[in-house]
């Protein structure tokens, strides 16, 4: 079974999509967009999409936290059949890339119309989902649509976080009308009581995302396609370390507690105990302290406080434990020789997930039907894919990127390259849709 997408429709529905919230950069080569959920960008990338899906013949329906679901229910389809569900998110970075999200989408889209264009009769229903907040930064710290929907989270707290200017989900969704369906005359979920509740991957047969790999894997191997086998964990971890803010000149060397030069060894002591880890025993782990937060930040003051984020991840949770273990040890040896105080929290943590070996069977076997060669890897970022995987069958795709770029202006995969990857897609989509 081979199922062309068509890669002119596809670009044609990527390049919308990336006009909205399009940044101006000046070089020629880039191709910025800032869409963050609650934003007018947002409201105008979820209408198009909703237009689209309609336009494809899909049954639309918005839940609680705005995500948005198209769903192709055939006359060969049996409607009350679990649905093979496929789909990303639309939400970017600030100034990120075009293709990171919406070629989940788009590509779940074109799997449809591939599909039916192709005379396709699934014996179950076909959907297309977009997820709300993936990045995370605005609300939370990401996989927020598919969190909730999956149970990870409760609705009420999603709802209640709140953006930097204090606005919080339920009133960014209510004010672009995607609390619910009510913008676009969409079906809502709802609860017993009538209220507006969520999605439920639980009940879906399968989930399928295609998503840019983000790293240079495949541009390497010339694969049209990447088949994960597990996503990475993902630990956040923020570390506090209090000395004594003092004057930067009347202060000698030997009588200060200077909290950033502790910070530093910090820095040196996570980032050497992830290249132990990697030397030793898991390739793939890393470890960064990506932020710092120094009190009172000026130049003729000892600094007195840092805040500190540190990020960890691999595919395997003994080496993550290691890493933050680490962190640990390396803040109770600066109590002891620098007299620091310090505190560590955790209050963000994924498992790695390995994804389902039926659907990635289906993917392959797509992929040689249509003549692309799909290779197995891993994914060292998070998806909303990992989310799903929790309560159903999940499956996540990777296209090639160039140069690895991504969250960047300059991050591009070629359209040749994106038809490609959602042949692949359209081909799995429709054997797991086929019952045998």
């Amino acid at each position: 079974m081979t199922l062309p997408a068509d890669a002119d429709r596809l670009r044609a529905d990527i390049e919308a999509n990336a006009a909205f919230g399009r940044v101006e950069t000046g070089d020629p080569d880039a191709h910025a967009r800032t869409n963050q959920p609650g934003s007018e960008a947002n409201r105008r990338a979820r209408d198009r999409l909703v237009d689209r899906l309609r336009d494809a013949g899909l049954d639309v329906a918005v839940d609680a936290v705005g995500n948005v679901l198209g769903t192709w229910t055939p006359p060969s389809a049996d409607p009350e059949a679990a649905p093979v569900v496929s789909g990303s998110h639309l939400d970017s970075v600030p100034e990120g890339g075009i293709f990171d999200g919406p070629l989940g989408v788009y590509a779940a889209l074109e799997g449809v119309r591939a599909m039916r264009d192709a005379g396709v009769e699934p014996d179950r229903p076909v959907g297309v989902v977009s997820f709300t907040e993936e990045e995370g930064g605005t609300f939370g710290n990401g996989l927020l649509g598919s969190s909730v929907a999956t149970g990870e989270l409760a609705l009420d707290e999603a709802l209640a976080l709140t953006d930097a200017d204090g606005e919080t989900l339920g009133e960014a969704l209510d004010r672009i009308g995607y609390r619910g369906g009510r913008a676009v005359d969409a079906a809502a979920p709802t609860d017993e009581a009538g209220e507006p509740t969520t999605l439920d991957p639980a009940s879906w047969a399968a989930f399928y995302e295609l998503h840019i790999e983000q790293d240079t894997t495949l541009e390497e191997a010339g694969a049209a396609a990447g088949v994960v086998t597990t996503i990475t964990g993902i630990t956040h971890c923020e570390a506090t370390i209090a000395g004594e803010a003092n004057h930067a000149g009347a202060t000698p060397m030997d009588g200060r507690t200077d909290a950033l030069a502790a910070a530093s060894e910090f820095v040196l002591d996570v980032e050497a105990a992830a290249n132990d880890v990697v030397a030793t025993s898991s390739p793939s782990a890393v470890g960064t302290v990506g932020s710092l937060s120094v009190d009172p930040n000026a130049t003729n003051v000892v600094p007195g406080r840092v805040e500190a984020a540190v990020d960890v991840r691999d595919v395997e949770a003994a080496s993550m434990e290691a890493i933050v273990e680490a962190a640990r040890d390396s803040l109770a040896r600066l109590e002891r020789e620098r007299g620091v105080e310090t505190a560590f929290e955790r209050p963000f943590d994924v498992a790695p997930t390995p994804m389902s070996e039926r659907l990635r069977e289906a993917a392959h076997d797509a992929a040689d039907a249509a003549g692309r060669e799909a290779i197995d890897l891993h994914s060292g970022a998070a998806h909303d894919a990992m989310r799903v995987a929790g309560v159903t069958d999940a499956s996540l795709l990777f296209a090639p990127s160039r140069d690895g770029i991504s969250h960047n202006p300059r991050e591009w995969t070629d359209w040749d390259d994106c038809a490609a990857a959602a042949e692949v897609l359209a081909g799995a989509l429709a054997r797991v849709a086929v019952d045998e």
